[in-house]
């Protein structure tokens, strides 16, 4: 039994691997979108979480602030995103590279990874020139791609497409590990592959050389590293105390030049290390006694007394802070599992019903045009109303009002940077021509409103016909549709038959016979 107890008091987790995991699961509290494999939209998505955590995990609980910045960068137009940059700016001066050290749940995941028994590749000459390689990455995916591509009115947010791994780790394994999600399997690509082995290679990396990406490749820890000197929280250093021994800088597994330089994430392993105790927290002298060394010029009872007095004001400023962060947890939890209660199933319109008395008095309830099955988003469902804004047009396309003419309606969501949707909407063209006097196809565009669709399709598509009329295309005003029929990624494909009733329901790309196919069996029905 002693030798179980001293293997957990050595193998016990630090406080700084307990604030990590705290805060992993503070900003993926939506444990319920593992199991549905759906993503958290609620209003909460609109804040920005501190470390690199991706939007699109099932778990994720905000946003990913540099997956915001570079959209905001790309759909802003000519606007500076200032929201954005303001929350970057102040979770900087806040904290610096310390939320790279305690926040970032990719930071824990790459520790994880760090700690499996293999050779370590130590710090060096060429790991500080390749620490250099993270700015560049941010200047050009994270600023020039997503800006020169805006003014293309393409948004294109260069790093989560190309590069990021949290994203393809996060999201895109987080999502397609749920059964429920096995159509998006249809809409994987060169591109996806790429992202995966990337991110396998980056993993692999880490084993060997501690916290890979954020060394050499993370754009969000080149930010915050420009705020270290000045934030709020952090590591200092003393200089009159100061030996300049160097022993901080060699224990430290980051490649700095002196304690809380740009690549410091203000983990605190050098404050042991310094042999003057010159190395310090920011602010330790307001919640912790400074190295508790009481003064010699006092006799040995006082200082006893004083030792006494700051342990208890230690501890209970440690049970307090304790007490109000697992309060938070709880109650970030308990609301993002149960009391937001936003339930990420299709949104089904009522049925409105009128009453009426039959002959012997009693009072009937009848649907005013009941339909064949009941109203839903599902196969075998009546589709709800649908009214969709026409590109270029005050117009809008009515299904139910296509239906009562004995037609049956094609809907293509998609969007401009979404490869699988180009690479199938010349088939929705077809179709639409071939079909013309039988169905109606409608490419429904769900990306930033301020995307010129009409001048992508005139310049840019390759397909300029497009634009003839003969397949209508239609704005997702507000993302009301993608939320109805529970869009997680595009294209998605519904096809609808002339009674109204929902007979296909494709996610991913199709192919021109998959779709002729679908097309076939609404005008059977």
């Amino acid at each position: 039994m002693k030798k179980i107890i001293r293997w957990f008091k050595a193998h016990k987790p630090s406080k700084r691997k307990l604030i990590q995991l705290y805060a992993a699961l503070l900003f993926n509290a939506n444990l319920k979108g593992f199991s549905t494999g759906n993503i958290y939209k609620g209003p909460l998505k609109n804040v920005c979480t501190p470390g690199l955590n991706c939007y699109s995990c099932p778990g994720a609980s905000g946003a990913c602030p540099l997956g915001a910045l570079q959209n905001s960068l790309a759909s802003s137009g000519k606007t500076a995103p200032y929201y954005v940059f303001g929350i970057i700016m102040l979770y900087g001066l806040l904290f610096g590279r310390w939320i790279c050290g305690f926040l970032c749940p990719f930071g824990l995941i790459q520790e994880f990874f760090h700690k499996i028994p293999t050779p370590k590749l130590k710090k060096n000459k060429v790991t500080r020139i390749l620490s250099y390689l993270k700015y560049v990455i941010l200047v050009f995916f994270v600023f020039i791609i997503p800006i020169a591509y805006a003014f293309r009115n393409f948004p294109l947010p260069g790093f989560c497409k190309y590069i990021c791994p949290a994203g393809t780790l996060e999201g895109a394994m987080g999502l397609l590990s749920n059964r429920v999600n096995e159509g998006y399997l249809r809409m994987l690509g060169p591109l996806f592959t790429w992202k995966f082995l990337l991110m396998v290679s980056i993993l692999t990396a880490c084993i060997f050389i501690f916290r890979f990406f954020c060394r050499f490749l993370c754009p969000l820890g080149a930010l915050y590293g420009l705020f270290n000197k000045i934030s709020l929280v952090g590591v200092k250093v003393d200089h009159s105390s100061c030996t300049d021994c160097g022993l901080c800088v060699g224990k430290c597994k980051m490649d700095i030049k002196h304690v809380g330089d740009a690549e410091c994430i203000n983990c605190g392993e050098c404050i042991s290390a310094c042999p003057t105790k010159a190395i310090s927290w920011k602010g330790s002298k307001i919640f912790l006694a400074p190295n508790e060394i009481p003064d010699p010029a006092e006799d040995r009872a006082k200082a006893e007394e004083t030792a006494k007095k700051i342990k208890k004001r230690n501890t209970i400023i440690k049970s307090i802070v304790a007490i109000l962060l697992i309060a938070a947890l709880c109650g970030t939890l308990v609301y993002y599992n149960f009391i937001d209660g936003r339930d990420t199933s299709p949104l089904v319109p009522p049925v409105e019903s009128t009453e009426t008395t039959s002959d012997d008095g009693t009072a009937e309830t009848t649907d005013d045009q009941p339909p064949k099955a009941p109203v839903g988003t599902a196969i075998g469902n009546t589709c709800p109303e649908i009214l969709v804004d026409l590109v270029g047009s005050d117009d809008k396309f009515n299904v139910q009002a296509i239906n009562s003419e004995g037609r049956a309606v094609v809907l293509n969501f998609w969007y401009t940077t979404c490869g699988p949707c180009l690479e199938e909407l010349p088939y929705f063209y077809e179709v639409a021509n071939d079909y013309e006097d039988q169905i109606d196809v409608i490419a429904i565009h769900i990306d930033q409103p301020n995307v010129d669709v009409t001048d992508f399709i005139a310049n840019d598509s390759g397909h300029p016909e497009w634009s003839d009329g003969t397949m209508l295309i239609g704005w997702d005003t507000n993302m009301r549709y993608v939320n109805m029929f529970n869009i997680q990624a595009c294209p998605v494909t519904i096809v609808i038959n002339a009674d109204g009733v929902i007979t296909d329901k494709f996610v991913g790309g199709l192919t021109q016979d998959e779709l002729i196919a679908a097309v076939e069996k609404a005008l059977a029905h």
